[in-house]
C-alpha cells in the first residue's frame, strides 16, 4: 500500500481521549473519522475504495518503531536506550530513558515528561487501530461492489491489524481490555480487564480467523504490504512465545503483586508445545506454497553478507518481509532517526557479544589495551581493511574505523573533530545505511516482522518443547545468512536458550526485541549489570580518517534499576489517570 500525502484524522475514542492527529497517508487514507466528519457508515461503505480507506487508517495506527513523526514515544528515542544494549546521551528535550527510566523517576502519577514512556496506556495509538478494524469488520458487507471474496479478505485483514495492536499492548502491560466491536461513544464505557490469558487466547483466535481468508504472500504488487496468512501465522507464533516464557510462564509470580492479569500464575509445558505447533503451521505452509526466505548474498565476502542483512529490514516488499508497517512514501521519512541516531550510542556489553568473523566467541575479558587481534578491521579500519567481527556488528553499530553516515569516518574516537565526549564510543548504524544515496529513492517501512524472527522464534519452540534438531536447523539458516557456521551441538536445552537470545542480541537491533526479551526470561542480571563505553583514539593519517586506533574501556553510569531493583519494571505502569476512570483497567503490580 503505497501512502504519500498528508491527511487529518480526527478521532473520538470511548476509552480514550479525544485527539486530533496529523498523519502522513495515502490515496487510501480516511479524510475524516465518522465523529468529526459528518460521514455516515453508508457513505463510508458505499463502493470498495470508499471502505478500503477505512481499513487503511487501521493499517495507518500500526506500531512504528523508528523514531519519526508519527511517534514521539520515549521522547523522540528508542527503547534499546533501556536496555543493555545502549545509553541515550541526549542531554535535550523529553529524553525518555534519561529523565524517567535511569533515574527511576517512571511512575504512575507522573505530571512531566508524559508521553516520553516507552508505553503510555491510554495515549498510545493501538485502540484506535483496533477500532477502525472493528469499524471495518461490522460494516464490509454493505460494500456493494466487493465479491463475498474479496470482503472475507479485507476482513480477515482488518482482525491480523487488531491482533498486532493487541500484541503490542501485551508485551507492555500484560492483560488489557478487549474491545470486540468499534466502540461507540454513546454506549456505557465499562471496558473490565481481561486477564493475561484471555488476552492471549483473543489474539491467537483473530489470527486463527483470519488465516484461512489470506494469502499466503501478496503475488499483486499493489497489494504489497497488506497482510498475508504468512502474517498471521508469524504473529502467533511471536504471542505464542512472548507467553510461554518463564516470566509469564511459572509456578511463582514475577512479582509479589502479580495476579491472573500479569502472568498465568502457573507453569504449563504445553504452552511451549502450543507455541511449537504454531512454528510447525507457518513451517508447513512455507513447505507447500514457498515464497518467503533470507535475502541471500550476493557472495561470500563480509560486504556482501552486511547488504544482505540490510535489505532484509530495510527494503520493503522482499522475501524476508512479513509484516510491513508503513506511513510514508517518501525516502526522507526517516531522517528524523538520521538526526538521533549520534545520541544514541551503543554499548560496549552489546558490542562484545557479537563475535568474530569465523564463528568463535569474543572473550568477555578481552584486553583492550593490549588487544591480541584486531577487534573490528584487519587493519584498523574500514578503507584498507576487512571485518574481523559477525558481519550484522556493523550493520547495527558504528564501530571505530567504519565509515557512518555519507560515508564520514564515525565520530567515535577521541580525537575525531566532532567527538562528543558524553557518548560511549559508539554510534548506532541501523537505517542510517553509511551513505545518503542509499536511503534515496527507497520507500521506508517498519519491519515489525520479518522471516528471521520466525525462524528464531520457531528454534526457540522446538528448543523449549523438546526438538532440539529443528531447533538447531532454524537458528543455523540465520547465522548461514552473513558467513556464521552453525552452532555447536550438543547443548542442553539452557545452553541452547542461552545462545539462541545472544543469537536474538545480534540479529534483531533496533528492532524493538531486546526489552521484551529480557522481560519475558527475567534477566535481572543484564537489568543490573555494569554498563561500559569503549575508548579509543586514533593513530596516524588524518584526524577523522586515522590509520588505527588504540582502545580502553571504562564505566557507563549507574542506571537506578541497578541499585534499586524492583521486577515492577517488567510492565508499564498504568497512569492513575486512566484508572480513576473507572471503566475497568487496574494498576501494574508494583506501581
Amino acid at each position: 500500500m503505497k501512502t504519500t500525502r498528508n491527511i487529518f484524522i480526527a478521532v473520538l475514542l470511548g476509552v480514550m481521549m479525544s485527539s486530533c492527529e496529523t498523519l502522513q497517508l495515502g490515496d487510501a487514507g480516511l479524510s475524516d473519522a465518522p465523529e468529526t466528519s459528518g460521514a455516515t457508515i453508508e457513505t463510508l461503505f458505499a463502493t470498495k475504495k470508499d471502505a478500503d480507506k477505512v481499513l487503511v487508517t487501521a493499517y495507518a495506527y500500526l506500531p512504528y518503531g523508528i523514531t519519526s513523526g508519527f511517534d514521539s514515544k520515549m521522547g523522540g528515542n528508542v527503547i534499546e536506550c533501556i536496555t543493555d544494549h545502549a545509553q541515550s546521551n541526549q542531554g535535550f528535550g523529553s529524553d525518555g530513558p534519561k529523565n524517567l527510566y535511569y533515574n527511576g523517576a517512571l511512575g504512575a502519577s507522573m505530571t512531566s515528561y508524559t508521553g516520553s514512556e516507552a508505553y503510555r496506556f491510554g495515549s498510545e495509538k493501538d485502540y484506535t487501530a483496533i477500532r477502525y478494524g472493528w469499524l471495518f469488520i461490522e460494516n464490509a458487507d454493505r460494500i456493494p461492489d466487493a465479491t463475498p471474496a474479496e470482503i472475507a479478505k479485507m476482513k480477515a485483514e482488518a482482525k491480523v491489524c487488531i491482533a498486532i495492536a493487541y500484541a503490542n499492548m501485551l508485551r507492555y502491560l500484560g492483560g488489557v481490555p478487549i474491545l470486540d466491536h468499534a466502540v461507540s461513544t454513546t454506549e456505557e464505557m465499562v471496558y473490565p480487564r481481561n486477564t493475561f490469558a484471555e488476552t492471549v487466547d483473543f489474539i491467537v483466535k483473530l489470527c486463527d480467523e483470519a488465516k484461512a481468508d489470506l494469502p499466503w504472500y501478496n503475488a499483486d504488487p499493489n497489494d504489497d504490504g497488506r497482510m498475508t496468512r504468512a502474517a498471521a501465522l508469524g504473529l502467533k507464533l511471536r504471542v505464542l512465545c512472548f507467553a510461554a516464557s518463564p516470566t509469564f510462564n511459572s509456578d511463582v509470580p514475577w512479582h509479589a503483586e502479580a495476579n491472573q492479569y500479569h502472568c498465568y500464575g502457573n507453569y504449563d509445558a504445553a504452552r511451549w508445545t502450543a507455541a511449537k505447533d504454531a512454528a510447525d503451521e507457518f513451517m508447513s505452509e512455507l513447505a507447500q506454497n514457498g515464497y518467503y526466505g533470507l535475502v541471500q548474498p550476493a557472495e561470500a565476502t563480509p560486504r556482501a553478507y552486511r547488504l544482505a542483512y540490510r535489505k532484509g529490514y530495510f527494503e520493503r516488499g522482499t522475501s524476508e518481509s512479513i509484516i510491513s508497517v508503513r506511513k510514508d512514501y517518501d525516502s526522507d521519512y526517516h531522517d528524523n532517526w538520521i538526526e538521533k541516531a549520534e545520541y544514541i550510542c551503543p554499548t560496549l556489553n552489546w558490542v562484545n557479544k557479537y563475535g568474530w568473523a569465523d564463528g568463535s566467541e569474543f572473550p568477555e575479558n578481552f584486553d583492550w589495551e593490549n588487544p591480541s587481534a584486531q577487534p573490528f578491521f584487519t587493519t584498523g579500519n574500514c578503507v584498507t581493511g576487512t571485518e574481523t567481527r559477525d558481519p550484522r556488528l556493523y550493520e547495527n553499530i558504528a564501530v571505530p574505523g567504519d565509515y557512518w553516515d555519507n560515508e564520514n569516518m564515525a565520530k567515535v574516537h577521541i580525537n575525531h573533530p566532532n567527538y562528543r565526549a558524553d557518548g560511549t564510543g559508539f554510534l548506532a548504524m541501523k537505517y542510517v545505511l553509511q551513505k545518503d544515496a542509499d536511503r534515496e529513492n527507497v520507500p521506508p517501512h517498519w519491519s515489525l516482522m520479518r522471516y528471521a524472527e520466525v525462524l528464531l522464534n520457531a528454534a526457540e519452540a522446538h528448543n523449549e518443547a523438546g526438538d532440539q534438531a529443528k531447533a538447531y536447523e532454524y537458528v543455523n539458516l540465520v547465522r548461514a545468512r552473513v558467513g556464521l557456521p552453525a552452532l555447536a551441538e550438543g547443548m542442553n536445552k539452557d545452553q541452547f536458550r542461552a545462545a539462541l537470545i545472544r543469537e536474538r542480541d545480534c540479529e534483531f537491533g533496533f528492532e524493538e526485541f531486546r526489552w521484551f526479551d529480557m522481560i519475558r526470561y527475567g534477566l535481572k542480571e543484564d537489568f543490573t549489570k555494569q554498563l561500559y563505553g569503549l575508548y579509543s583514539e586514533g593513530k596516524g593519517g588524518k584526524p577523522d580518517n586515522p590509520d588505527s586506533f588504540t582502545y580502553s574501556k571504562y564505566e557507563l553510569a549507574t542506571r537506578n534499576w541497578a541499585l534499586n531493583w524492583d521486577t515492577r519494571w517488567y510492565l508499564a505502569p498504568i497512569p492513575v489517570t486512566e484508572v480513576n476512570k473507572g471503566y475497568g483497567m487496574t494498576q501494574n503490580p508494583g506501581w
